[in-house]
């Protein structure tokens, strides 16, 4: 597979679809994001633990995480072994076209994973040996000037998803052993994101989880990886990116998602995303 330098940027610039397979021997250094669109992670090689959401995932090489358009996430990336990952971009637009031709929806191992807020597969070695496969022949087609490479890189990516999806749903219960997390913090993770209009208080939180302030900042930050402020901040814009590009208009986002000051809501959105909310329109 041809090997791209790492590139820190989290944008997508392709119609349907980015296809990345990097690999680095002095691991890089990587901060908690989040994007606009699916994606396909597949460890190849490293010493990794990955944090999405609250759940740190131990990964071994084959594993696959997958993530969607509202999870704030990060690969703790530890030195001693080459990192080396296949980095997979998919727009709404891609699963779209899948389903007019098809008539399947091969979104349903995300959505079904963000319900169960659990995101590894862990493939057997035949499938992995397949998926390796698969994304050599992409990675060979999307770097050809032949016609019709793009095509080719479509039907390719198609069978991969397949396989990915058959993997999630045959997946061994005994990798949730590979998975840390806290029962408290999961619950306040889900009171936040299920009230992100209403006040969100340290106070309010602690009181309401039977938790003091100091506990729970410092759980907070060793399970998510962030403060409570910047989790509950970038979950707020995150929820406000999503219904702008849904067409909501800029006050409805600011508005339903718990900001109070319009001003402070553009200078946020404008230091998270790098752009202002109405360029999103």
């Amino acid at each position: 597979m041809y090997k791209e330098e790492f590139n820190p940027s989290q944008v997508m610039t392709e119609k349907y679809f980015e296809f990345h397979h990097t690999y680095n021997e002095t691991p890089p250094v990587v901060e908690f994001h989040q994007h606009p669109f699916y994606e396909i992670y597949f460890f190849l090689s490293g010493n990794v633990n990955y944090i999405i959401e609250g759940r740190t995932y131990s990964l071994r090489p084959g594993d696959i995480l997958l993530t969607g358009s509202s999870d704030i996430h990060r690969p703790d990336i530890q030195p001693g072994r080459p990192y080396e990952r296949v980095v997979i971009w998919l727009a709404d637009d891609f699963f779209d076209n899948l389903h007019d031709l098809y008539g399947e929806d091969l979104t349903t191992c995300f959505t079904d994973s963000a319900l169960k807020d659990y995101r590894l597969i862990r493939p057997d070695s035949q499938n992995i040996a397949r998926l390796r496969q698969l994304c050599n022949l992409i990675s060979e087609v999307k770097h050809s000037p032949q016609m019709g490479s793009y095509a080719l890189a479509s039907a390719y990516l198609t069978e991969f998803l397949v396989y990915v999806s058959r993997a999630y749903y045959d997946a061994p219960d005994s990798i949730k052993h590979d998975v840390t997390e806290n029962e408290k913090i999961n619950q306040i993770l889900l009171y936040i994101n299920e009230n992100l209009t209403e006040d969100l208080s340290l106070n309010l939180l602690s009181d309401r989880f039977y938790i003091s302030k100091y506990y729970l900042n410092r759980q907070f930050k060793q399970f998510i990886g962030l403060s409570l402020y910047q989790y509950i901040m970038k979950k707020r814009l995150i929820v406000a990116r999503n219904m702008l590009r849904g067409g909501s208009s800029v006050m409805d986002a600011c508005l339903q998602c718990g900001f109070n000051d319009y001003s402070n809501f553009l200078k946020a959105f404008k230091r998270e995303f790098g752009k202002l909310p109405k360029e999103y329109h």
